[in-house]
Formats: structure tokens, sequence, C-alpha cells
């Protein structure tokens, strides 16, 4: 058996070794060849880069050969004409003097020649002059004649760089193809070695498995042999020798004779006797088996014990509280007692007071009863505990100990470090986060306090005008005067403690330093409203926050007012008008909170079945501001319209981080001379904006926080954060109620109408899912056979989407929410799109990609499958194309080229070509009303150009960081940033005067 064993272990590597070193040299083969290839595409690569850069210089010197010969072109004209007309006026003034020098009688013949040699001297040089400008006239012609030359060859040049360049990007394609399939090949390579060594690990544990057989098949020989042994020399007399050589391994095998018992110990019968070997490894197998089961008792007894005294602190600390409530109530019982003796004293018409003072003393008994049977249980409780803790002492622990030997001493001591690390591990990770919600807690019970604040300041400014909320204030502030608010016990149910608990807060939280009989109007400070008040108060905490008590007061002010019937009559429902300061109460609760420096008084928990009726009724309404408040977003017929988006407010969808809010901008010295405004501004994501939509009501914005927010554009207030995308948001579109928002190769479709909830989810694949079936955990994998998508668009009717993922564009039929196909053609991803109806009932897809080119598809009704582009658009851009926008009869493309393009849609021809100069162009958008085009770049500029002419029409310095979305509604723009912000802005009057 073992040499068979042996052989078949030997094939078994010498199989291993062949396939190995054929596995190397077919990798080593296939590396070689990818590198040979890589190398050849690199070298060509170089050689035409080297041949433009040459090329290139040559096109430069040809080009500064034409300017100089084009100025001194001009240079000799402008010397010939200068020539000419001197001759000219020489020869007059000539004329001129000859005929002066005839009219005069005085004058001799002699001077006459003398003036006139004099100037056929002058006029020969002049003609000599004129004869040299001539030649080189003549000569600058012919260089002329050899500019023809120079501008063919410049155009071949032109050409040969061009063809160039398309082979530079040709062979960058190929180095990218090249470096994916080296990629897919070293992905295939190693997932071949990682199943070789699937398969080796398989067969060192099938080894093991074999070794371990044979070691239990040669134990058990070997005691089989020792029975034969001891059954002979049983049955044959023995000497006192031998006997004396089979003692001696019993005595090697009794643990209490072991010399070194950190050691295997081996043992023979005697040292003549030298083939036998001793059985010790039974034996050691025995003593690990007793040292896991002394462990497993202890480790038992120990948990038995934190899990009795765990129960036993628990019920102490019941008790504790329950002996203080005890106390308490029993001092209010005396208060009561001492009360009522003196109002017994007074005498009369004391009989009501009597009665009441009589009823709540029966509570209060009622309830110390009730106390005195909890207590009297839990003492019984721990009193039962503590004798089963002394009965249930099965395990005796030191006993276990003392028994042990020096080997299972340290195997227990192994475990025991082991489970300490692991406790103390679970302790530090269970206290980091306990102080990290201790941190949220303290932080919420400050924002908690802050927004009470500003919410009770409104109240007592609606007091003047409205009496009975006034009369309301007032009752509470006597009931303040009159009550203790250090007696003040929620778990009573008399009125009275309610009332004087609630005055006592209200007396608080309106800023009343001292009780007053009336209920007066002060107006708080700005210190005030943004902290709480610390004013000297006997028994509330400095912060300024309020307990549990004041939560059905908020609900039952905003609803229906059956509260405080008890206490201060009914409150009927009014309008609320409540600042906008306080539009974050909402998402951290109106319920209140405790001071994290309060000590005194703790107020009890809700029971359970008061929670869950809070928990049904919902949270209270975020505050709508009035129109005097928040300033007017948009127009008179978005305002009316703005009540239809209240239901969104009143299901109190889930909110993630801080809640945004859009904040007015006050003009500017600077933006006097500016052609657009930035009016308003919406602040609320933590991380970049990456996209942005409008209708006239609300706005819809996408960030790298992962969430997409809901803002409503009357209000000026965020409605809604759609959160859980597993990265970036970085498209959204709005249509008849739907969301749809993109994170890496998903699209949430979100319905808003009475929650918001992810209703399906579309995959650029063309799977659909039924609700969200995205991971909230962040994650920037894009599953296999998926594709980011860049950019979502929706036709004019909402009944089609339209996304570019990877190199084609995926359309959905949203009336099914089924994928019908795909328009392909581009040779790099897709970066953006837009979508126009013809009169036929098509769609025009336009779309921009990396690849340079800007392609249009015709889409029919019902077409499906796969759909090419029916135009690409000639000559293309130098570089990625970013946007597209469509104005009527023609739209613009930008680039990273840093140009903006005019094309005609139906001609399909290029209108205009300009240079954005500063930075490459992130956004467009047309201004609405007005015959503007508004581009955003990389550097935050906002540059307004003539749609027409493209003439640029000013500037302005919208955001500090790249504009990275724009979108329009039927009055205003909207630019997402860099900057967590969205702008809004509203075109000026001077805009279409300037253009007029």
């Amino acid at each position: 058996m073992e040499a068979s064993g042996h052989e078949d272990g030997e094939d078994a590597d010498g199989e291993e070794e062949d396939f190995d070193i054929e596995g190397e040299e077919t990798s080593e083969g296939s590396d070689l060849e990818e590198l040979d290839e890589k190398e050849n595409v690199q070298a060509d690569l170089a050689n035409i880069t080297c041949e433009i850069a040459i090329k290139q210089k040559l096109i430069d010197e040809l080009e500064n050969s034409q300017r100089r010969l084009h100025t001194l072109k001009q240079q000799y004209e402008q010397k010939l004409m200068m020539l000419q007309n001197k001759i000219r006026d020489t020869q007059l003034e000539r004329d001129k003097v000859l005929h002066n020098m005839g009219s005069v009688e005085s004058g001799t013949e002699e001077k006459a020649k003398k003036i006139k040699t004099e100037y056929e001297r002058k006029l020969s040089s002049m003609n000599k002059e004129l004869q040299k400008l001539q030649s080189a006239q003549k000569e600058h012609a012919r260089l002329l004649k050899n500019q023809s030359q120079y501008e063919k060859q410049l155009k071949k040049l032109q050409q040969d760089v061009t063809e160039m360049k398309k082979t530079k990007v040709a062979l960058m394609r190929q180095m990218k193809e090249q470096q994916e399939r080296s990629r897919a090949s070293e992905c295939r390579r190693n997932r071949e070695i990682a199943s070789l060594k699937k398969d080796q690990r398989r067969a060192e544990l099938q080894v093991r498995t074999l070794e371990a057989q044979k070691r239990q098949q040669e134990l058990i020989l070997r005691r089989k042999n020792e029975e034969v042994t001891a059954l002979r020399r049983q049955v044959r007399p023995m000497s006192g020798k031998v006997s004396r050589k089979l003692s001696s391994p019993e005595s090697a095998q009794d643990p209490s004779s072991r010399g070194n018992p950190g050691r295997p110990q081996t043992s023979g019968a005697s040292p003549s006797n030298g083939a036998r070997s001793s059985p010790m490894p039974m034996g050691s197998i025995y003593l690990k088996r007793t040292a896991r089961t002394k462990w497993q008792s202890l480790e038992r007894r120990v948990s038995d014990i934190i899990m009795q005294r765990m129960t036993i602190s628990n019920m102490e600390t019941d008790m504790n509280r329950l002996l203080k409530q005890r106390e308490e109530l029993t001092r209010r019982r005396e208060r009561l007692s001492r009360k009522r003796e003196k109002l017994a004293a007074d005498g009369a018409d004391t009989d009501r007071s009597l009665a009441t003072l009589n009823e709540e003393l029966e509570s209060l008994g009622a309830n110390i009863d009730y106390i005195n049977d909890s207590i009297a249980d839990c003492q019984a409780n721990i009193m039962q505990m503590e004798e089963a803790k002394e009965e249930g002492d099965t395990v005796d622990v030191a006993a276990v100990i003392s028994s042990c030997s020096l080997s299972e001493a340290r195997f227990l001591l192994d475990n025991f470090v082991s489970m300490a690390i692991n406790k103390g591990l679970q302790a530090a990770q269970k206290d980091s986060q306990l102080k990290v919600m201790e941190g949220r807690l303290k932080q919420t019970e400050i924002n908690s306090a802050t927004q009470n604040q500003l919410l009770f300041h409104m109240l007592k400014e609606k007091a003047e005008i409205n009496p009975e909320l006034d009369a309301l204030l007032g009752s509470a502030l006597q009931a303040a005067e009159n009550g203790d608010c250090s007696s003040s016990d929620e778990s009573t149910p008399s009125p009275a403690p309610d009332g004087s608990t609630l005055s006592s807060d209200l007396l608080k939280l309106c800023g009343e330093a001292k009780p007053r009989g009336k209920a007066r109007r002060r107006t708080a400070t700005q210190m005030e409203l943004l902290y709480a008040s610390s004013g000297d108060l006997s028994c509330e905490s400095p912060t300024g926050d309020f307990p549990a008590p004041l939560l059905p007061l908020v609900e039952r002010l905003e609803g229906p007012a059956n509260m405080w019937g008890h206490a201060a009559g009914q409150v009927p429902d009014r309008e609320r008008t409540v600042s906008p300061s306080a539009l974050s109460a909402r998402a951290a609760g109106v319920s209140g909170s405790r001071s994290p420096t309060r000590v005194e008084r703790k107020q009890p928990e809700r029971s359970p079945l008061n929670r869950r009726k809070v928990q049904e009724k919902g949270p209270t309404l975020p505050p709508m501001a009035t129109p005097a408040q928040m300033p007017s977003v948009g127009t008179t017929e978005t305002k009316t319209k703005g009540s239809e988006y209240k239901s969104m407010l009143d299901e109190s969808p889930v909110f993630e981080g801080h809640r945004g809010v859009i904040s007015p901008v006050a003009a500017s010295k600077n933006s006097r001379g500016t052609r657009i405004q930035c009016i308003h501004i919406a602040e609320g994501h933590t991380k970049p904006v990456l996209c942005v939509d409008a209708t006239d009501d609300l706005l819809f914005t996408g960030s790298k926080d992962r969430t997409c927010k809901v803002w409503n554009l009357v209000t000026g207030q965020e409605i809604m954060s759609l959160a859980d995308h597993p990265s970036s948001v970085v498209s959204v579109r709005y249509t008849s109620s739907l969301v749809f928002t993109v994170s890496t190769a998903y699209i949430k479709v979100w319905d808003i109408r009475d929650s918001a909830k992810c209703i399906r989810t579309l995959t650029s694949s063309g799977q659909v899912g039924s609700g969200d079936t995205c991971s909230s955990a962040r994650s920037l994998s894009i599953p296999p056979g998926e594709s980011p998508i860049n950019q979502i668009a929706l036709n004019t009717s909402g009944s089609f989407l339209y996304a570019a993922a990877g190199n084609a564009v995926r359309m959905w039929d949203l009336r099914k929410f089924v994928s019908t196909g795909k328009l392909t053609g581009h040779l790099g991803p897709v970066m953006c799109l837009t979508v126009e109806k013809l009169g036929q009932g098509q769609d025009v897809v336009l779309t921009g990609s990396k690849d340079h080119h800007v392609k249009m598809f015709e889409v029919t009704e019902g077409a499906q499958g796969s759909i090419t582009s029916s135009y690409t658009f000639d000559p293309t851009h130098q570089d990625s194309v970013e946007s597209l926008a469509i104005h009527g009869d023609v739209f613009y493309s930008s680039s990273k080229d840093y140009h903006i393009k005019k094309w005609d849609v139906a001609s399909k021809k290029l209108l205009q070509s300009v240079s954005a100069q500063t930075d490459w162009v992130s956004a467009l958008g047309v201004v609405p009303g007005s015959p503007v085009l508004l581009s955003g770049c990389r550097g935050g500029l906002l540059r307004l150009w003539h749609t027409d002419s493209l003439a640029p029409l000013g500037e302005v310095q919208g955001h500090d960081s790249p504009i990275n979305g724009l979108a329009t509604n039927s009055t205003q723009l909207f630019t997402a940033s860099d900057d967590r912000t969205v702008k809004i802005w509203e075109a000026k009057n001077s805009l279409e005067d300037g253009i007029h």
C-alpha cells in the first residue's frame, strides 16, 4: 500500500510539473507576442507623432514666409507710389519754374539752362530709382507665381497632418484594444492560476487525508500487535526481567510520571527491543480531548456568570429607578396633603378644591402602591437569581483549574487570551459606536432646541392676532406662576402636574425669565432665535430645550386642535405662518430632547401604544413660508400651482442628511452691467452637484453625495431627497410625476406623487427590476455585461427614454417599461444627447461622443432593434463632444477643443464655429424668451452669445468651481457646480435691449 501510494504521488507530481511547464511555455509565448505587438504599435505611434511635429513645423514656416512676402509686397507698392508721386511733383515744379523764368524779362538763358540741367539730373536719379523698384516688383511677381506652388505644398502638408492624426487615433484605438486584450488574457491567466492553486490545495488536502488514514491504520495495527503480544505473555509464564521490561512502558504512559509535558513522549519496551515504538500519539490525542472538554466547561461557566450578573445589574437598575419614582411621588403626596390641610383650615368654598385634591391623592396612592408592588417583585427576582446562582454552581472552577496539567493549563491559557482579545475588541467597537451616537444625540438635541425656540417664537407672534392662542399662553403662564416646576411628573395622569409642566416649558421657551400673569409679546433677538434661552430658570437646563409632552402641542396646532382640552379649552386649526428658518424641524423631529447637562429631571419614555400612535400619524408637516416671508421664485401662475405639490410635503419622505433651502441673493454692485443676474441659490448638497432639471414649479438636482433632491420653486423649500444610489447621480429627468435618476449603470424610476419610492430599476443592458434592486452601499464597480450611463433624455411627449450607455444609446418605452432597441454607430462613449420631435411623429435624436462626432438618428414610433445613424455631421470636433442644445431649426455643440459649433438641422451643414477661448464648454442652454445662447465652462464662467451670429454679448463669473449642468424653464436658468450649489438666474430687460 505504501509503495503504491508513493508511486501515485510521483505520477501526480510529474503530471503537474508537465502541465506547469506547458502552461508557462504557452503564457511566455503569448506574452512575447503581445509585447512585440505592443512595441510595434508604440514605435508606429512615436514615428507618426514625430512626423506630425515635423510637418507642423514646415507648415508654420511656410505660413511665416507667406506673411513676409505679403509684407514686402505692401512695402514695395507703397515706395513705388511715393516715388511716382515725387517724380510727378518734381516735373510740375520744373515746368512751373521754367514758365516763371520765361515770363520774367530780366531772366537770362544761362540761368534757365542751369535750372533745367539741375532738374534733369534729379529726374534721372528718380527714374533710375523707379527702374530699380520696377525690377523689384517684377521679382516679387515671380515670387508670387511661386507662391501657388507653396500653397499647394501647404495644402498637401495639411492633408498629410490630418491623415496622420487619423492614423494616430486609429493607433491609439488599436493600443486600447491591445490593452483590453492583454487585460482579458491576464484575467484569464489569473483565473487559470487560481484554478491550478485550487487544484493544488485539493491535492494537498487529499494527501493529508491519506496520511492521516495511514497513521490511523498504523496505530490500529500497533494496538492489535500489542494485544496479541499481551495475550501470548498471559499464556506463557514470564520471568521477572521480562515483567520489569513490560512495566516500564506502563509507567511512561502514566500522566503523573511525565517528565516533560511540553514535548511528545516516546518510550520503548527495552533497549534491546528498539524495533517496537511507543503508542504515545493515542495519549496525546486523549490529552487534547480532555483539555478541550475542560475549556468548554469553563467557557460555559463564564458565560453563565456573565448573564447572571447582567440580569442582576438590570434588575438593580430598575429597582433604583422605582425607588426614585416612589420618593418623588411620596414628596408630591406630602405636599398635596399639606395643601389640603391648609384649604381645610381656610374654610369656605373649598369643597370642589378638596374633592380635586382627594382625587389626586388617591391617584398618587394608587401609583405608589403599584410601584411598591414592582419593587417587591424586583426584590423577589433578585433573591431568586442569587439562590439560583448558588445552586447552579455545578462546575467548580477552582477544582477544574487545580486538576489541570501543564499542557492543559497552556491550552486553557491560550483560549482565555484569545477570548479576552475578542471581547476587548468587541468592547472597543461598541465604545466607539457609543461615542459616535452620543455625538449625534448631542447635535440632534442642540438642533431640536433651536428649532423649538424658533417655533415658539412664531407662536408668540401669532398670539397677538389669535385671541384663543393668547388665552392659552396666558393660562399656561399663570399656571407656571402658581405651580412648582420641580414637582412636575408626566407619569401622573392628573391634569394639574401636566399643566405645571406645560406652563414651565412655555415659560422657558417663550423667553420669560420670571412668571407673569399675562402673556405678552416680546420680539426676540437674533441670538435668542439662533440659540436657546439662557434665562434664570430654576429647574431647566441652559440649552433651552423642552421635554417630550410638547409634541402633541405641535401636532394639534397644525391639525384639529383637540389637545389641552383639560387645561385651557379648544384651539382651532389656523393657517400656519412659520419662519423658513424652522424648515429643518421636521427632519430633526419636533419631539424635543433632553439636554446633555440635565441630571435632576428625566422624562419617562412613552408607552409602546402611544409611540405606535405617533408613528402611525407620521411626523409633523414642514412649515410653509408665506409670500411675505419667502421671496418670489416663480410667476403668479406658478404660485397658484404650489398647492398641487402640498401633498408631497404631507407624506413626509425620508431625508438624507441636511435639508436644503433656496435663499435669495442680493444684487451686487458689480452685477449692474451684467445681462443676467443670479436671484436665488439652492444649498443643501454635501458634495458637488453634477446635473439639474427644472419645471416651472419643481427643481431636481443630482450630486456626488448619491442623492437627488427635489425642490419646490414656489416655497423655496426642499421637498424630498431620493437616496440609496450606488454612486454619484450623473443625470436626472422629470416627466408627469416620474423622476429618472442615473447612477453608474442603473436608472432609478421614482414615483413622487404619494411618497418618494423607487418603482423600477432599469439597467444599461436592458434589464428591468421591480422596485429598488440596487445596493444602498457605495459601489464604483460596474456589473459584468453593463456599461456606465452618461446621460438620459426624454422625448417631448414623455413616452420614450433614451439612455447613453457606452458606445450606444438604449431606447425605453415608458408605457410598458421595456427596452425596444439601441442607437448604434459611435466608436467611443456617448457623452451627451438631446431629442426633438419632427412633424411626421418621428423623434430626432442628436448624440455627441468621445470619438469627436455628432450623429443624428431618426426614430419612428414603434421602431425596434438596432438603429444606425441617418447622418454624421462634418467637419468634426477635434476632441470629445460634451454638450448639445437645440433651438428651433438649428442646434449647437460644444467640445473639449474649446469650440462651439452651430449646425442647421435641415441642411445638415455647419453654419458657424467660435472659440470659447478660456476653457472647454461643459454645458449649453438657450435663455428663455431671448435669442441668446448661454454657455458654462470648467472655469465657472457663463458666456452669452447671439443665437444667430454667435457674437459674444457678455460674460459673468457664475461659480468659483466648474459648471457641470445647465437647465431652463419658461422664465429662469439653473446652473449646477462643483461648489455644491445650484444658482437660479434671470435675464434682465437690458438683455433684449442690447440685442435689438
